[in-house]
């Protein structure tokens, strides 16, 4: 049975005015990425990865063309919606891991479980369940600022994931790390992609973080470039982390 679509996009573009100059930082993209997919989009500083993750999380309005989130349209959905939407679908990874410095890698955790309405008990077993899955389980009760860069990552990972969201959108997630670190970090959004089923979508300007994605795209000037590159196994050394499935909804009290 062929892969759903997740995401459905027709002629996007989004200009911003400049001074009396548009800018036009995405430009008529066509783009399908189906449910379960981890792909790559790889493009220098300007070229609008960015601005295309915005679209793709909600944050932002597309100024031509549509985009469908499981079939839809993400430009007829009021704000309250798309808040909704956001909070329930949606778990954005960043390259500034904005931990609240004065909780512990728990309760960074527990924090994003606020919404679930979760009993304290509930909230803690599930908030050391995701640091378990991202290999942090020792490290629960450590300030962020007792935490390594990846380690600090490995949190705002399970902080996404608190909700079960559909898609995790990852914008530079390696940017501030070391090579071996970020190899790391991206093998754990695969295993994802790979054993619960979750949608990735992972924008950087390095190759060797894109070439782990199962899909690679490239954007340049607003535009994709490349649409996809040829798909590539895992190497050994690319091999995704392994660990037991992340349940994909969290279980309510």
């Amino acid at each position: 049975m062929a892969a759903e679509p997740l995401y459905e996009l027709e002629g996007v573009s989004r200009t911003f005015l400049r001074g009396s100059s548009e800018v036009r930082a995405v430009d008529q993209i066509d783009l399908h990425v189906n449910a379960g997919e981890f792909v790559a989009v790889q493009g220098p500083s300007g070229s609008g990865k960015s601005t295309l993750l915005q679209l793709l999380g909600a944050l932002d309005r597309p100024t031509a063309g549509s985009v469908r989130f499981s079939g839809r349209d993400l430009g007829s959905m009021s704000d309250q919606e798309l808040t909704r939407l956001r909070l329930h679908d949606v778990g954005f990874v960043f390259q500034q891991f904005n931990l609240i410095p004065t909780l512990t890698a728990a309760e960074n955790v527990e924090a994003a479980l606020a919404p679930a309405k979760l009993e304290g008990r509930a909230r803690r077993d599930r908030a050391e369940e995701l640091l378990g899955q991202v290999g942090l389980a020792e490290r629960r009760d450590h300030l962020p600022s007792r935490l390594s860069g990846g380690e600090q990552q490995r949190v705002a990972i399970a902080r996404a994931l608190a909700n079960g969201p559909r898609v995790i959108l990852a914008d530079e997630p390696t940017g501030n790390l070391d090579s071996a670190t970020a190899g790391e970090v991206v093998a754990i959004l695969g295993r994802l992609s790979n054993e619960s089923g979750v949608t990735v979508v992972l924008v950087t300007h390095d190759e060797q973080i894109a070439r782990r994605a199962r899909r690679r795209l490239r954007m340049g000037d607003g535009r994709i470039e490349v649409s996809p590159f040829a798909e590539e196994a895992p190497t050994a050394r690319q091999r995704p982390l392994r660990a037991r499935p992340l349940r994909a909804r969290p279980q309510q009290a």
